[in-house]
């Protein structure tokens, strides 16, 4: 009895899924779905150590979110755990409110902006950097709930939106490149190849980097995650074997304890992120934004809510649009049917991610992996938010993990978002201009600002000087302008 009571519970419950999801009109299943779902989550679980790698910084080395008292390890568990709320948050009201099968978190690139542009260019504190998210977030809410998003594709040049993802994807390769060795400083050429030969880490980083991208041409699920594992266990096992000392830094925050084992006798085992302890309390972090106001400069505050805006939004409805095509969901003139409700579940969850701690939240384009499986509606998604909570509990694994190894996502990532550069008319020198020079100026420069600002200004210039100003709009010069009086008034020319 207890059994047949069992079942027919279960029975409700598919049957309220299938209901509120109407996975019959979609043409799914709940044993779809829930594949979908863990698929999705595979290919992106990845961000849970990446986000952390890029956000957190170190003290008078690398720009990002520094906590005095805190060790790195114990700063990037904190952010691994802020990651997961808002990648879970994000979801969950893209699930329930929106019903696609599109899945969030803290976006890669974005994630970038926060911490080398906004903490780093422009030397900003991390918390007015945070309060520059919120901003963002509220702004991009209001402007959702007023329908304004065909006005805001038409305020920004086509090569510039075009060029964006590409150059971010520039940009993240270089800093992943920096933190494995492979690229370093040189006095003559500004950058230089690393001693990739005989460095530890270099060598390890190239091994672990070839790994990941045999396994991600391969279609493995989870390729980056399997990347940064094997990279990480690789370096505990060279350690180990004594092949380099401990303080080659293969292993992170490594320490050494004696054991005795079977056969082999006593050996001093090697124990990663030692002087980390596990934490979970994201207190220090969270609702810093709050005091981040009180630090604000206003110019560099605009400029900074701005530059997030326009990358968040354009990711976001990129995202949209090819997961979109990529389920079939999109009409006869290529738009995604009330793409107001996942552009509010972006907007939600990116005023929630500042509130806890993190850079933006965006869709994220591995959604479609998820779709490939036969994903198609919100159920995937709560899978994925669901799947994101659960991962709670391995969190201190984060601290064991080394920046070279989590770096991997990073140029990972970085390689495939060159792809977005297909999309840009070559051909058409009012659109080359300005997007090679987006794409340039943001690795050159290590600003993705420079570079928006670098496409935005030479727009209108080029524009005009080829004739074709058919396509400028008030809304281009105005832009352009503001970009040139902010670079007046932070050269601090006028004084």
């Amino acid at each position: 009895m207890q059994q047949l009571d069992d079942s027919v519970g279960l029975a409700g419950v598919v049957d309220s899924l299938g209901s509120y999801f109407d996975f019959e009109a979609h043409g799914t299943t709940l044993r779809t779905e829930v594949l979908a779902g863990l698929t999705t989550f595979l290919t992106m679980s990845y961000i849970v150590v990446a986000n952390p790698a890029i956000l957190a910084g170190v003290a008078g080395a690398k720009p990002g979110i520094v906590l005095p008292g805190f060790e790195v390890g114990t700063v990037q568990q904190m952010l691994a755990v802020v990651t997961i709320l808002s990648a879970a948050i994000g979801t969950l009201v893209m699930a329930l409110y929106a019903k696609r099968p599109f899945a969030q978190a803290p976006g890669m690139g974005i994630n970038a902006v926060f911490a080398f542009t906004a903490v780093g260019a422009l030397g900003i504190p991390w918390q007015t950097a945070l309060a520059a998210v919120f901003v963002e977030g509220v702004l991009f809410v209001a402007l959702t709930a007023v329908g304004a998003r065909k006005y805001i594709l038409r305020l920004f040049p086509e090569p510039v939106k075009l060029s964006v993802g590409t150059g971010l994807g520039l940009f993240l390769a270089i800093i992943g490149l920096q933190e494995m060795r492979v690229v370093v400083d040189d006095p003559a050429t500004l950058v230089g190849l690393g001693n990739v030969a005989s460095d530890p880490i270099a060598i390890l980083s190239v091994a672990g980097l070839f790994l990941t991208f045999g396994l991600y041409a391969r279609g493995t699920r989870g390729a980056i995650v399997l990347g940064i594992l094997g990279t990480t266990v690789l370096g505990w096992g060279v350690t180990q074997l004594g092949l380099v000392g401990v303080d080659a830094g293969l292993v992170v925050a490594a320490a050494t304890t004696p054991v005795t084992l079977p056969v082999v006798g006593a050996v001093d085992l090697v124990v990663p992120g030692a002087s980390a302890g596990a934490t979970y309390d994201i207190s220090p972090i969270a609702g810093s934004f709050v005091g981040g106001f009180s630090k604000a400069e206003p110019v560099s505050f605009v400029l900074v809510v701005f530059v997030l805006f326009f990358v968040d939004f354009f990711n976001t409805a990129g995202a949209l649009t090819g997961v979109g095509q990529a389920a079939d969901f999109l009409d006869e003139d290529g738009d995604l049917p009330e793409v107001e409700k996942p552009l509010m579940a972006d907007a939600v969850a990116t005023t929630a991610g500042g509130a806890l701690g993190t850079s933006p939240v965006t869709t994220y384009i591995e959604s479609a992996t998820g779709v490939q499986e036969g994903g198609r509606t919100g159920m995937t998604a709560l899978v994925v938010a669901l799947l994101f909570l659960a991962a709670i509990p391995l969190v201190p694994l984060v601290a064991a993990i080394p920046l070279y190894a989590s770096h991997i996502a990073v140029v990972v990532i970085g390689v495939v978002m060159l792809q977005n550069v297909v999309d840009i008319d070559v051909d058409d020198d009012a659109s080359l201009i300005p997007a090679g020079l987006t794409m340039l100026v943001m690795p050159f420069t290590y600003s993705i600002a420079y570079g928006i600002a670098a496409g935005i200004v030479s727009y209108p210039l080029v524009k005009v000087a080829v004739g074709d100003v058919e396509d400028l709009r008030l809304g281009h010069w105005a832009l352009a302008a503001a970009f040139v009086g902010y670079f007046v008034v932070r050269s601090g020319v006028l004084s």
